[in-house]
């Protein structure tokens, strides 16, 4: 029989992290209590867009901002990203090397596309968001590197090292999506000699390895924490990074689909060239928007002075929830929230027995029991390329009250107490 799809469409899975937000979305409609810490997004009603961006997108389409943006966006953004990482990183950024899209994911795929040539290394940490759908789509060859919950979640210069001899690409994320941790100074910069360090040893000629560092939590950083970008701590490493960011988390802002990509301009300029064919251009009154918005430096910290304080809360009423379960003798445990919207927590329930006499080995099945029996809707690490059983999930707080958090904590011990 001949096979109707290609063999890529064959082998592509769709995301394992809406799998589940459909299985829990589906039992919210029928009334169960839930604490529903899955999706990585934000619920309107407690995390509304800033009123400056909100009010100028309607100012936008009323006066007629409705037709095609450039395809490397609006020279207005441009500017304005370039003025913005001036003012919040002490970046400079030439205007040649900025490119604006529909969100973070067009960058992320042009910048494989415009790196990675099929069986390239690509390498990455696990666990990561979404690296090992953007390899198989390239045709790259996967070089995943493990991190655990020793490392928070993120990988050593030392762990990295071996890998990237030879390799096309390097992917490092911060604030991490799933974990919550944040690169520190000295652990950064150890990576980037790392990075400098093989370009340095490549012949002339030789295609270079970059890094594409995912920033899109940048200015969610909690607990004294401070985010840090390769070219802050590196200058070299300009000629080399790709940078993604945007208004999807640090503004509530994800179904607006304001984007952006920063790094070496004959890089952008060829990511841009690609991006042409697919379209994936930020809409015009958004991206105006956005504009004034970064250049609006009062109107940020006032969104920022309300929504962080907001975001810690639920982070550290889940840390301490978990603390004092971990306290009471149940096998769970949590880092300490650092940035981002998610906690990284542990079930440790594999070989425990349910009441229904159903042994735990698995995290799905793990995920699955805290779900009918506590109300706690998680996505297991397994939805991040994990690949140990080790009982690690994400929990983002960006669409839960404080409240759903305080009710869901008896229902958690509850069920805990009944395993056996």
């Amino acid at each position: 029989m001949t096979e109707r799809l290609s063999a890529l469409a064959r082998r592509m899975t769709g995301s394992e992290i809406l799998r589940i937000v459909v299985e829990v979305r589906e039992m919210l409609a029928q009334g169960r209590p839930l604490c529903n810490l899955t999706i990585g997004d934000y619920a309107p009603a407690q995390f509304p867009v800033p009123e400056r961006l909100a009010r100028d997108i309607a100012r936008y389409v009323e006066g007629g901002q409705t037709n095609y943006p450039p395809s490397n966006g609006l020279p207005e953004l441009r500017k304005a990203v370039v003025a913005f990482y001036r003012q919040w990183l002490g970046l400079e950024v030439p205007l040649e090397g900025v490119l604006i899209a529909a969100g973070g994911r067009p960058i992320i795929y042009a910048a494989y596309r415009t790196l990675v040539d099929p069986l390239d290394r690509v390498v990455y940490p696990v666990p990561s968001w979404s690296n090992e759908y953007y390899a198989q789509i390239c045709g790259a060859t996967a070089v995943e590197v493990p991190c655990g919950a020793d490392a928070h979640f993120l990988p050593t210069a030392a762990a990295l090292e071996p890998c990237v001899r030879g390799a096309a690409l390097l992917v490092l994320n911060s604030p991490l999506n799933p974990a919550g941790t944040v690169f520190t100074a000295q652990q950064l910069g150890a990576i980037c000699d790392v990075v400098l360090a093989e370009n340095a040893r490549r012949p002339a000629g030789a295609r270079p390895l970059f890094l594409l560092f995912d920033q899109m939590y940048w200015m969610l950083t909690f607990a004294g924490a401070k985010h840090v970008n390769p070219v802050m701590l590196r200058p070299e490493m300009a000629k080399y990074t790709i940078s993604l960011d945007g208004i999807s988390k640090s503004f509530a802002a994800t179904g607006l689909r304001v984007g952006w990509g920063v790094g070496p301009p004959d890089v952008i300029s060829a990511m841009s060239n690609l991006l042409t064919h697919v379209g994936a251009w930020a809409p015009r009154p958004e991206q105006l928007a956005t504009a004034d918005l970064l250049g609006a430096t009062d109107d940020i910290r006032a969104f920022h002075a309300k929504m962080l304080p907001a975001l810690e809360e639920r982070l550290r009423l889940l840390a301490d929830g978990i603390g004092a379960l971990k306290r009471d003798g149940f096998p769970v445990d949590s880092t300490p929230p650092s940035g981002a919207i998610y906690l990284s927590a542990q079930f440790a329930l594999q070989g425990m027995r349910t009441p229904a006499g159903v042994r735990l080995e698995t995290n799905e099945q793990i995920r699955g029991y805290l779900l009918l029996a506590a109300g706690l809707a998680a996505v297991p690490f397994q939805a991040f390329g994990a690949r140990e059983e080790t009982g690690w999930f994400r929990l983002s707080v960006g669409a839960v009250l404080p409240e759903q958090i305080r009710a869901l904590m008896p229902r958690l011990r509850e069920a805990l107490s009944a395993l056996g």
